[in-house]
């Protein structure tokens, strides 16, 4: 054969693979265990939400990645585009497909908007139905109102069009929905109104592993998905007296990923097929460490290490400092401006690596938006950290009254790290009777 013709059925068998979709399939087994299938292998999910870092995600275990609308799957990542690199890797996608929310000013009486929507929705499907790394599709994340809102039958009904349309479009993939907490009359409505709906997704923080029992009790006898967990919510936590949410540790954080995905895979066996940790990646959410499982530099934390164990029974060759104790007389206080304070720090490391420490002020953040919409970060002030050292940062409080954070970033320059913050409040002192 000659080296063109060589060259030429090599590229003919790379498109005929692109354009091939593995058939995915829900079944039971002998036990009555809800089972899904991908060209008839069985498949436990264990996925993350996230888009970097694909092949440290394979490396500990994780054999999937949830996406959130359809522009990601043709973003280049690591030179390819997201779904041909997930390919190369043999990760899979669950590719989410936006479907809009009312709280953003949607309206779903209005038929020129929801039939725009309808055709985006097939669009989308044409696409990419095709490609090898797809394992199903993911209609909307957290579209939904408050629990008992009486808007909700109307949202219900136009999902079920929607999943009507993918089906007819793939018959090849099933059709998930993701809804925000594991609440009754949800689960009920879903039940009465989206009898399309071949898995229910549900994105849950502290008590996530319980989220599948939990919906079965309410009723649910389909497929069931954890697709968002990882620490207690900024909602779920202590305050301060100021009523700042106080972040668990990264100890707590890991605690948190290892036991939600121990739990799941028990509670509910018979209809749980499988989880994606939240978030693979950094974002900035109440915090900037809050729910990322890396740095914003692209150092993992001790939550990836929590999965790797979770899912493979192993710690990672290289895992993350661990923080013992984090102190300070700034730490809860209020304080008047200008007060000299010293914050320290107690690391351990399991390899005994060198550790590099970073300590920042911030402000508290005042962007706080609802359902993970994007929030701009809060102003930082590097001038205010006097003296750093390893273990230990002489701080100024900022002369402005207001709420700050302190955080504390840990690094061993192998790629792993631990970040840790506390809050406290600034007050001037009020003057004194004559």
């Amino acid at each position: 054969m000659s080296p063109s013709i060589s060259r030429f059925v090599l590229a003919t068998a790379a498109l005929i693979a692109i354009s091939s979709a593995a058939e995915v399939r829900l079944g039971r087994s002998p036990e009555g265990r809800f089972t899904l299938t991908r060209d008839g292998k069985p498949v436990v999910v264990r996925g993350a939400c996230g888009t970097g870092n694909l092949a440290l995600l394979k490396e500990i275990g994780g054999n999937s990645i949830r996406t959130y609308g359809v522009q990601q799957l043709t973003e280049t990542v690591d030179g390819k585009s997201l779904l041909d690199r997930c390919a190369d890797l043999d990760l899979t996608v669950a590719a989410g497909i936006w479907v809009e929310h009312e709280r953003h000013g949607f309206d779903y009486t209005d038929e020129a908007r929801v039939k725009a929507q309808r055709d985006a929705v097939r669009d989308a499907v044409k696409r990419h139905r095709k490609h090898p790394a797809l394992l199903m599709w993911v209609l909307g994340n957290e579209m939904e109102g408050q629990p008992g809102d009486p808007r909700a039958p109307l949202l219900w009904k136009e999902l079920n069009e929607l999943a009507a349309i993918v089906k007819a479009e793939d018959p090849h993939h099933p059709v998930m929905t993701v809804i925000a907490g594991s609440d009754a009359s949800k689960v009920k409505g879903i039940l009465e109104h989206y009898p399309n709906l071949d898995i229910l997704g549900v994105n849950a923080y502290a008590g996530g592993g319980g989220s599948g029992a939990a919906v079965k009790a309410a009723g649910w006898n389909k497929p069931f998905m954890l697709t968002e967990f990882g620490p207690a919510g900024h909602w779920e936590v202590r305050k301060t007296s100021w009523q700042s949410p106080v972040e668990p540790s990264g100890r707590e954080k890991a605690a948190s990923y290892y036991a939600s995905q121990r739990m799941l895979m028990e509670e509910a066996p018979d209809i749980t097929i499988g989880s994606y940790c939240f978030v693979w990646g950094q974002k900035q959410e109440t915090t900037s460490t809050w729910y990322g499982m890396f740095l914003k530099t692209g150092e993992k934390l001790p939550q990836v290490d929590a999965m790797c164990r979770a899912w493979t029974d192993r710690w990672p060759s290289n895992r993350c400092p661990r923080v013992e104790s984090l102190d300070s007389e700034l730490r809860d206080a209020v304080v008047p401006p200008g007060r000299i304070a010293v914050a320290r720090v107690a690391v351990a490391d399991p390899e005994g690596d060198k550790l590099a420490y970073e300590w920042t002020v911030t402000a508290e953040s005042t962007d706080i938006r609802s359902g993970g919409d994007k929030e701009s970060e809060p102003p930082s002030f590097p001038k205010l950290v006097i003296h750093s050292e390893p273990g230990q940062a002489v701080i100024r409080a900022p002369e402005t009254p207001g709420n700050y954070r302190v955080f504390v970033t840990v690094r061993d320059g192998k790629g792993s790290a631990s970040a840790e913050n506390f809050c406290f409040r600034v007050e001037k002192a009020p003057p004194r009777s004559p």
